[in-house]
């Protein structure tokens, strides 16, 4: 295999001698960055806390049944990552269809736009009182765009923000939508306006313009954690290693220099260079000497959206062909509801049954989070009948999965706390951080991996990319554009590419 890295005489530039790079996290960052430094002879040390690689894109198995947690479609138009993902996967990366709908008040509308589904579904009254909202808000817009609710009115008008996006995204974030940052919105939904959700519902969405409205992507054959775990298998046979069961106590500074990572048992490993995708908030936490009053107040603040999947095993054949659908009715607490042999037959073991994911946005410790699995495989057995997809008497078993910090949030004082941290960090000769907690940035599977080659470049060629850009401007998400030159530092990378179309924000 060749690297995807380029030879050139900066290649000198390389971690100091002798000494490993030691990788923060085991999952889609920092397992590429174990890959690509692997793949070049270089020393490297994974550290993983879980006993299983994959973080927040990890398959989890339950008596033969493979979940999906969150909804992981691989589509990118980040070159050097597809290429990645087919190099590391070959053949059992599947081309998938892509099929979803939206219920919403009692209805399923197709998602992507259907032009006489809307018409129907919708009907005559609604769908003017929306043409005429949106007019209304092209001609007389809000002044300073703060909020999400701000930014999406303007763009949508006030009568679809109230009717598709202020519930659903509630039920996602758990706080109003004028505490929202309208930088989310920018980053997750730009490029898709009024006009190009209307001309795809009429007239299609030729050459997958709209990321957001793809037909197809590709998806390994037993999930996304096929792709880590195989990443990891390949990491140990290039002769890296990657330790499962390690989570990191302490990050210890000297000199402005890291000179030991301190792992749980009290190993001390002595790195030329680190690539951490801890957590913001964890990475100044272990950081020794302590991180400065005002840096570690900021760390404190930042604030994490989780979520668990309750996965339901039902006599029968599949509820429905969708591999997903988003839920905005508020009368249910489920957010969205996979299907798990839609993404790959393979996920479920025994053709006599169906086996769905329901997903519950929350905050750890509060009721959803800290109810115990039966009651939550009870609510969730009572929610999929109250919507009218299976009678209670169809579900045989379920398994709940909790998943935590899984969404960065990005409220009123993110952003300068995140500045803050990176102030500090920028300090720190041989310290980078990648991935989404790492740098607290709403990050699909690809961008993260995007943030791990610009640190392995950073690494070994001595290149100064800033990491913290890359997804910074992601313009060229809904649009198609000529490929961007593979080292520039502030990479153009696609909206809604590989990983959870959800908690993303749908208009039908």
């Amino acid at each position: 295999m060749t690297s995807s890295l380029p030879s050139t005489p900066e290649e000198t530039a390389q971690p100091e001698p002798g000494k490993p790079t030691v990788v923060l996290g085991g999952g889609p960052a920092g397992l590429t960055a174990g890959y690509l430094l692997a793949k070049r002879d270089l020393p490297v040390i994974v550290l993983e806390a879980e006993d299983q690689v994959g973080g927040l894109a990890k398959t989890v198995v339950r008596d033969g049944y493979r979940f999906d947690l969150g909804g992981h479609r691989f589509f990118t138009k980040a070159k050097e990552v597809e290429r990645l993902w087919h190099e590391v996967m070959g053949d059992e990366f599947l081309l998938r269809p892509r099929m979803s709908r939206i219920y919403w008040n009692k209805r399923f509308l197709d998602y992507p736009l259907n032009g006489r589904d809307v018409v129907k579904k919708l009907g005559p009254v609604e769908l003017t009182r929306s043409v005429g909202s949106y007019l209304w808000a092209a001609v007389k817009p809000k002044g300073k765009e703060e909020t999400f609710e701000d930014w999406v009115s303007n763009r949508f008008g006030r009568r679809l923000f109230e009717l598709f996006f202020r519930s659903y995204t509630e039920k996602v974030w758990g706080v109003p939508t004028s505490e929202l940052r309208a930088e989310w919105a920018a980053q997750r939904i730009k490029g898709l306006s009024f006009f190009s959700a209307a001309k795809a519902a009429f007239f299609g969405n030729e050459g997958n313009k709209v990321k957001s409205l793809i037909q197809q992507f590709h998806y390994p054959r037993y999930g996304p954690g096929q792709m880590w775990e195989t990443m990891t298998d390949e990491i140990s046979a290039l002769g890296g290693e990657v330790r499962l069961g390690s989570p990191v106590e302490r990050i210890v500074v000297e000199d402005g220099v890291v000179r030991e990572i301190v792992v749980a048992g009290g190993e001390r490993i002595e790195p030329g260079h680190v690539i951490s995708s801890l957590p913001l908030r964890t990475t100044v936490a272990i950081t020794e000497p302590h991180a400065p009053g005002e840096v570690a107040e900021a760390a404190r603040g930042l604030r994490y959206r989780d979520f668990l999947t309750v996965a339901l095993v039902l006599d029968g054949e599949d509820l429905f062909p969708d591999n997903w659908i988003y839920i905005h009715d508020p009368s249910v607490r489920v957010g969205r509801i996979q299907n798990y042999r839609s993404w790959s037959p393979w996920m479920v073991p025994d053709e006599s049954k169906a086996c769905v994911g329901l997903e519950y946005f929350c905050f750890a410790g509060d009721d959803l989070w800290t109810m115990d699995d039966d009651s939550l495989v009870e609510l969730a057995t009572r929610e999929l009948e109250a919507l009218g997809l299976a009678s209670r008497e169809k579900v045989e078993r379920g398994y709940a999965v909790r998943v935590p910090k899984a969404y960065p949030m990005y409220d009123a004082d993110y952003a300068e706390r995140v500045d803050a941290i990176r102030a500090w960090l920028d300090g720190i000769e041989n310290l980078q951080q990648v991935g989404r907690n790492g740098l607290h940035r709403y990050n699909n599977s690809d961008h993260s991996m995007l943030t791990a080659i610009r640190a392995v470049e950073n690494a070994v060629l001595g290149t100064n990319h800033d990491i913290w850009s890359v997804n910074a401007e992601s313009v060229y998400h809904e649009e198609d554009v000529a490929e961007e030159h593979p080292y520039r530092d502030a990479p153009r990378t696609p909206e809604l590419a590989s990983d959870e179309p959800a908690p993303a924000t749908r208009v039908p």
